[in-house]
């Protein structure tokens, strides 16, 4: 069945909120997200020879910068984009995160119809389009903490709460009430506000078509409000809940929103590759997340975004990212590359992890390699995925061994031992029949036969390896030349209960109009 704040949408807002766009969670399972900043990705024609100088202000990316490279983002694999907020923003807004002019599409970056050619250009690639929205803040007022003169529609200070401005992040009170920064506080429980931002949210899907948003900071905004935004939106929605490593704070936010980021494993990542602590900071995390998260398999894992310094700034260790990316792909949650990660960036903090990406387009690169071949892997073996059905069979210091599937059809070994080591372990009490066999999806003539509960498993120079179950070789080989990279096409019964929905209400539509 769907998941219930999409049933309450097509139950409640048909009349309103086309069915169409109704991507369910289950469907967003089959996607691998690429997030991008649209002033930073690609400028409207010829590449330009140099990067961006001024990362503080526009590099010139547009809405027809990614058209005109969507066979990049869909060559590495990936089938959704996220995009930076489009809406119209104060001085120095490239980044979209200071609206001013919520009806109005940001100049820099395109017009209102080169924003729906480009969502049109993804759909006709099988790619659905995640935008990023802000419903806390506004942009930073000129001249007085109190100017909203041509903020639109919200230019009243009891639009607003008091001012204040967040100092402890442990008050949540505070972080709610007051200011990040100096960006002025949208006061949700004001209903001209509150009705507002639900009009406009419902309106941008209706006119624009995109499949889901990523929710700006979400903690915030007081929670009861979240329910009421994602049923006006009547799509998937994914928030930013990040205050902290707090997993079950974090928690706490799925449940008013479908789905959020996953800032404790990135916590737990980080702390395991970049910081050299043990490998079973990721397990002991997981192990929390299974309690305090209402659905793992459907939060967003990443390893880079814009709001921290990449991961090769942390770490100048390729092999170490590459396995973090390997969690990433293979690991329970929706998958989300950071752009520029392909291409090895390592910028610091912001605005330098917000690189932009030209001249950087190089599909031959070996990380941008590596990704392809792990994403191609991934969409092969799509119909593993979908369920919460990853088990740890093992870890320790350095070691990591998973496995996917109802019958652990996928194990994936990771490691944070860095490319100058290689790295040998024996796993005993293993939950499978002796004889069982695991083939490197890499290399055929490596595999791991177990016997006695036992098998030997080898990672050189700290590669993460990844291996299918033999049975499922075959199947998987089958099965792809019949569906090709279209994971998509494994239909769920929710997808398929919403289409039937959406018929009959087209109908009865119709029919109430002749």
């Amino acid at each position: 069945m769907c998941e219930s704040w999409c049933l309450c949408v097509i139950v409640t807002a048909l009349i309103t909120v086309p069915v169409s766009h109704c991507r369910t969670a289950e469907e967003w399972k089959s996607r691998v997200i690429y997030q991008l900043l649209t002033d930073r990705f690609g400028p409207s024609g010829p590449v330009p020879v140099s990067p961006c100088a001024d990362l503080r202000s526009y590099c010139g990316g547009t809405f027809r910068g990614i058209v005109q490279r969507l066979d990049y983002i869909h060559d590495l694999g990936a089938n959704a984009i996220w995009i930076s907020p489009f809406v119209e923003n104060t001085d120095g807004g490239f980044h979209g995160y200071w609206a001013k002019d919520m009806y109005s599409v940001n100049p820099h970056m395109g017009t209102k119809q080169e924003l729906m050619d480009l969502v049109h250009a993804c759909h006709q690639r099988d790619i659905w389009v995640m935008m990023d929205v802000v419903a806390n803040h506004m942009g930073p007022p000129m001249g007085s903490r109190y100017n909203f003169t041509g903020y639109v529609p919200f230019n009243e200070t009891w639009h607003y709460h008091d001012y204040c401005v967040i100092s402890d992040w442990l008050n949540q009170t505070e972080v709610e009430l007051c200011r990040l920064s100096t960006l002025p506080d949208l006061n949700q429980s004001v209903p001209y506000v509150r009705d507002a931002l639900l009009a406009w949210i419902h309106d941008v899907t209706a006119e624009y078509g995109f499949d889901g948003y990523r929710v700006d900071t979400a903690v915030e905004v007081q929670k009861w409000f979240w329910p009421e935004f994602t049923a006006s939106a009547g799509v998937f929605l994914m928030g930013e809940a990040n205050n902290g490593d707090r997993t079950c704070y974090t928690g706490g936010y799925q449940g008013p929103l479908p789905s959020v980021l996953n800032f404790p494993l990135y916590w737990a990542m980080r702390r395991a590759f970049n910081e050299g602590q043990s490998m079973t900071q990721i397990n002991k995390s997981l192990a929390l997340q299974r309690k305090c998260f209402k659905d793992t398999s459907v939060l967003g894992l990443f390893v880079d975004n814009h709001d921290f310094p990449r991961f090769l700034n942390l770490s100048d260790d390729t092999a170490l990212l590459r396995n973090a990316l390997t969690y990433v792909m293979f690991g329970q949650g929706i998958p989300i590359i950071y752009y520029g990660t392909e291409q090895d960036f390592h910028g610091g903090n912001d605005p330098h992890n917000r690189e932009s990406l030209w001249p950087c387009y190089n599909q031959t690169s070996s990380t941008y390699l590596f990704v392809k071949g792990m994403l191609a892997m991934r969409h092969r073996l799509a119909v593993y995925f979908p369920l919460n059905n990853q088990v740890e069979l093992y870890a320790d210091d350095h070691l990591m061994v998973f496995t996917r599937g109802a019958l652990s059809q996928i194990l994936v070994a990771i490691t944070n031992v860095g490319q100058n080591a290689n790295i040998t372990r024996t796993l005993t009490n293993l939950p499978f029949k002796d004889k069982t066999t695991f083939i490197n999806v890499d290399h055929a003539n490596d595999t791991l036969v177990v016997q006695n509960a036992s098998f030997t498993i080898s990672l050189q120079h700290g590669y993460p390896k990844v291996y299918v179950l033999e049975f499922a070789v075959n199947t998987t080989q089958s099965d792809t030349s019949r569906r090709g990279n279209r994971s998509h096409d494994v239909i769920t019964i929710c997808a398929l209960w919403a289409w039937a929905v959406a018929n009959v209400v087209t109908f009865v539509g119709s029919l109430l109009v002749h």
